[in-house]
C-alpha cells in the first residue's frame, strides 16, 4: 500500500524535474537555491518513510508471532486446565476490575492534591492583593483587575477541588466493594485459582505484550502519515518553483494574456 503511494509520488517528481530541465541553461535562475532545499526535504522524507515502513512491517510481524506462539501455548493450557479455568475466571475478572479501580483511585487522589495546591495558591494571591488594598490608597484599576482575576481563580479551584474530592470518594467506595468481592471469591475458589494461575498469568503477559506492540504500531502509522505529508508538501513546492521559473523564462506569456483580454474588451465595445 505504502509502496504504491510512493511510486505515484515518484512519478509526479519526475514530471517536476522534467519541467525544470526544460529551463534554458546559462541562467542564475537554474541554480535557484529553493530547489535544492526542497529536493533535500523530498529525499529526507523518502528515507524517513522507507525506514518507518520497515519498522511497521517488523512490528506487525512481531504481533503475529506473539499471537501465534503464545496463543498456541494458551490453547494447550486450556485443554489441560479447562474446568479450573472456567471456575476461577470470575475471580480473575473481579481482580482485574479491582486493579483498574485502584489505579483510577490513585489518579483521582493526584487530581485532588493538584486542585488543593491550585486553590491554596489562588487564596494566597487574593489575600496578598486584599492586604495591599487595605494599606495602599492608590489601589488603581490594574490592581482591581488582578484581584478580580485571582477571585475567579479561587472559585474555579474550589469547583475543581470539590469535583475531584467527590470523584475520589465514589471511586474509593467502588474499590472497597470490588476488593470485598475479590476476597469472597478467593475463599470459595482457592483451589481452582491456584490450579489455573499459569493460564491467567500467561494470558496477562500476552495481552501486555500485544498492547505494547499495538501502541508502537499506532505511533509508527502516525509518523508515516506525517512523513508522507512532508513529502507531498516538498513535491508541491518543487512544482510551484519549477512553474514559476518556467514562466519567467518563457517570453510573452503574460503579454499574450493581456492582448487577449484587451481584444475581448474591444469586441464588446
Amino acid at each position: 500500500m505504502y509502496g504504491h503511494t510512493m511510486m505515484t509520488s515518484s512519478s509526479s517528481s519526475s514530471t517536476t524535474m522534467s519541467k525544470r530541465d526544460s529551463i534554458e541553461p546559462g541562467s542564475e535562475e537554474d541554480l535557484d537555491p529553493r530547489i535544492q532545499v526542497e529536493l533535500e526535504k523530498l529525499n529526507s522524507a523518502t528515507d524517513e518513510i522507507n525506514k518507518l515502513e520497515k519498522e511497521l512491517d517488523e512490528a506487525n510481524g512481531q504481533f503475529r508471532i506473539l499471537l501465534s506462539q503464545q496463543g498456541g501455548e494458551l490453547e494447550k493450557l486450556i485443554r489441560k486446565l479447562g474446568p479450573s479455568i472456567d471456575k476461577a475466571r470470575p475471580f480473575y475478572d473481579a481482580k482485574a476490575g479491582a486493579d483498574e479501580l485502584h489505579k483510577n483511585c490513585l489518579e483521582a487522589a493526584a487530581q485532588f492534591h493538584r486542585a488543593t495546591d491550585i486553590h491554596r495558591a489562588a487564596r494566597e494571591t487574593v489575600t496578598a492583593v486584599e492586604n495591599r488594598y487595605e494599606k495602599d490608597v492608590n489601589f488603581d484599576s490594574t490592581w482591581q483587575e488582578v484581584l478580580n482575576h485571582a477571585t475567579i481563580k479561587v472559585m474555579e479551584a474550589e469547583t475543581k477541588k470539590s469535583d475531584s474530592e467527590r470523584c475520589h470518594r465514589v471511586l474509593a467506595e467502588r474499590f472497597y466493594e470490588a476488593e470485598k468481592k475479590v476476597y469472597e471469591l478467593r475463599k470459595v475458589l482457592e483451589k481452582d485459582i491456584l490450579k489455573s494461575k499459569p493460564y491467567f498469568d500467561m494470558k496477562n503477559r500476552l495481552n501486555a505484550a500485544l498492547s505494547e506492540v499495538k501502541t508502537r504500531t499506532v505511533k509508527l502509522q502516525s509518523s508515516i502519515s506525517g512523513a508522507k505529508r512532508a513529502y507531498s508538501l516538498a513535491l508541491s513546492n518543487l512544482e510551484m518553483i519549477s512553474e514559476e521559473i518556467h514562466r519567467k523564462r518563457t517570453p510573452g506569456v503574460g503579454a499574450e494574456d493581456d492582448r487577449s483580454i484587451s481584444g475581448a474588451s474591444s469586441s464588446a465595445d
